[in-house]
């Protein structure tokens, strides 16, 4: 009688367990991808991202929090190793079907740049900094259009296992994301078609996949650490370079003190500009990946359309 009953409330306890899936989160390691990620799962489930903004994925140190939320999440979404070096530890004891890794993506691998695609660019290298940490691939894959179509797709058939009975609405998500996405690839090549020949300078070598899609003229970067000052030998090098290769614009990101880079441009006609590769002031949401998109183009412009 017991064993008959038990029988009978199996499938009840499953369907219980299915509708508690409701309340569960996707989380995404650093912002941009959680940008594509809240396009896909917006209305089907909560998104978070890991990576509080202002922390670097190379070199974040894990709260005891992020250990629960990752372990209580229904689906974890990471690039690679060689960018969120923190990652593989956490997610060791985490199953595999509750994962995607990017950088394991068929349909990615075969788009992949090599850090050093373009051998046209020179790099300066000043003391072993964060920026020191990738592989032999460029794995800021969120800064491809072409990369972040795949992305949303992979996701998009996650949450279609996940959530079969929403499968419409992800369905309506990805569809939405693919048009808008198109049109901002197109608003953004319109945008910087008059400043392809402006050559610049960037202190991290994290835009390649843009640059190569919207054929802009990087010259190089510099391996630099944000905390430390350069010496006159490293200040006087990096002023060679600028003035060798007629550079318009050196381009910092948010962590870089404006003393060490006026120093850098100082007797050099080279303007300063800012990127931000994290998109770290903008709020997560729907279009977040196209606000993120327009305000790099938007940067690029600030400094070389002058």
């Amino acid at each position: 009688m017991f064993i008959k009953k038990l029988i009978i409330l199996t499938p009840i306890l499953i369907i219980q367990n299915a509708s508690n899936y409701a309340n569960a989160t996707v989380i995404s390691s650093v912002k941009p991808i959680g940008f594509i990620t809240q396009a896909i799962a917006s209305g089907i489930t909560d998104a978070e991202i890991l990576l509080p903004d202002g922390a670097s994925p190379h070199t974040y140190s894990l709260k005891p929090s992020d250990l629960k939320n990752i372990k209580s999440a229904e689906l974890v979404i990471w690039v690679g190793e060689d960018m969120e070096t923190f990652m593989p530890t956490l997610l060791k004891n985490i199953d595999k079907q509750k994962q995607i890794e990017l950088m394991d993506i068929p349909e990615i691998k075969s788009l992949l740049r090599t850090n050093h695609d373009d051998f046209s660019h020179e790099e300066i290298h000043h003391h072993q900094s964060d920026h020191d940490h990738h592989g032999e691939y460029d794995e800021h894959i969120w800064l491809s259009p072409e990369i972040a179509k795949i992305i949303a797709q992979s996701i998009h058939d996650k949450l279609i296992i996940l959530y079969p009975d929403k499968k419409i609405k992800i369905d309506e998500n990805l569809n939405e994301f693919t048009i808008k996405l198109s049109e901002t690839e197109l608003n953004i090549a319109k945008k910087l078609i008059n400043v392809q020949n402006r050559g610049y300078f960037v202190f991290h070598d994290a835009y390649g996949y843009f640059e190569s899609q919207f054929k802009l003229k990087n010259l190089g970067s510099f391996t630099i650490n944000p905390a430390v000052q350069p010496g006159a030998q490293k200040v006087y090098a990096i002023q060679q370079k600028l003035k060798e290769h007629q550079a318009v614009c050196v381009f910092i990101e948010p962590q870089f003190s404006p003393a060490v880079i006026e120093k850098l441009v100082n007797g050099t006609n080279v303007r300063i500009g800012e990127l931000n590769p994290l998109g770290t002031d903008i709020m997560p949401s729907k279009d977040a990946y196209f606000q993120f998109l327009m305000k790099l183009t938007q940067q690029l412009l600030d400094c070389l359309d002058k």
